[in-house]
């Protein structure tokens, strides 16, 4: 029998986020390189900024024709210095692990407005860049040079195995935190494997990314909590091993005995409920899974609302 579809909504909040196409001579060591860079970047709780990958680029659609992997670095807009938080996460992760992973380079994904354009072509003038390339080549002591690469103004860095090679300017947009989807499950293994087929489906959807490791977070968290340094905590209402303590009011549905959680960022609303019900229709069969669910504050965090079921979607 499928899980229920709890009759709620996501509630997604704003952000600021830079993307990076890196590219490499394989897939080993692409990978390598996006692994890296989005490392320790699951939450801003405590992470400089939310990272993830995007999607996967073939060798035809890269400026270099080399295998490519989009990337994604958000962070909350709320933060009066966003812009500057954004520029230094993103230029901490490529310039210490993109720039020193073998055979990579590093080029701009986003036009003047901000969308997405085709990799092979160079982004329109304008927008909003920081100058990333510039800022990570004074690792070139003075060596370092601008020159035209694959029809891009760019920065090279000449290093021990050859060259590093960034576009000069790396576009930053608005973009959407903290989509989201719980799974309820009667198992353990239940709730697990609803949510690892959930994150691959929402992960097939270009423009999103999802920053915990796997796709999936095991400690989802509640805004706030007892202790003033801290912003987020473990959610109790709804951890199984809490039913029933003094002081708890469990909110579990009979039967739960394992959440699990995936979180969505992306670009835009539309992406994000795309790849929402993309997750929804490929992890709703797994047995022992009773109910899929979502976060949300009543608004109190963000105005964007992911609905979980379509026909509840404002046009």
């Amino acid at each position: 029998m499928p899980a229920t579809i709890d009759d709620t909504y996501a509630e997604a909040f704003r952000s600021i986020y830079a993307s990076v196409l890196i590219t490499a001579r394989d897939r080993y060591w692409l990978d390598k390189a996006v692994n890296a860079c989005t490392g320790n970047a699951s939450s801003t709780i405590l992470c400089d900024c939310e990272a993830g990958l995007d999607r996967y680029e073939e060798p035809s659609e890269t400026p270099d024709r080399r295998p490519g992997a989009v990337v994604q670095f958000h962070v909350p807009r709320f933060h009066k210095d966003r812009e500057a938080r954004l520029e230094r996460a993103a230029l901490v992760r490529v310039s210490q692990n993109v720039l020193p992973c073998p055979t990579t380079a590093a080029f701009n994904v986003l036009d003047a407005s901000g969308s997405w354009y085709a990799s092979t072509k160079p982004a329109v003038p304008g927008g909003r860049w920081f100058p990333l390339g510039r800022k990570l080549a004074y690792f070139g002591d003075g060596h370092q040079f601008v020159a035209e690469r694959f029809g891009r103004r760019c920065w090279v860095v000449p290093i021990l195995s050859g060259e590093f090679v960034c576009e000069r300017r790396i576009g930053f947009a608005d973009g959407l935190m903290g989509g989201n989807l719980w799974f309820f499950g009667a198992t353990a293994d239940a709730a697990l494997e609803a949510a690892t087929r959930a994150a691959a489906a929402a992960l097939a959807v270009p423009g999103v990314i999802l920053p915990f490791p796997g796709g999936v977070a095991g400690s989802g968290s509640k805004a706030g909590s007892r202790y003033k340094f801290s912003i987020a905590s473990t959610y109790a209402e709804f951890c199984p091993t809490l039913r029933g303590k003094d002081g708890v009011t469990s909110r579990l549905p009979e039967g739960v005995a394992s959440v699990q959680e995936i979180i969505i960022n992306g670009g835009d609303l539309p992406t994000i409920v795309k790849a929402t019900h993309a997750a929804i229709a490929a992890s709703r069969e797994v047995p022992g899974l009773l109910t899929i669910s979502a976060g949300n504050y009543g608004g109190r965090l963000g105005k964007s609302f992911v609905y979980l079921h379509p026909e509840k979607q404002p046009a």
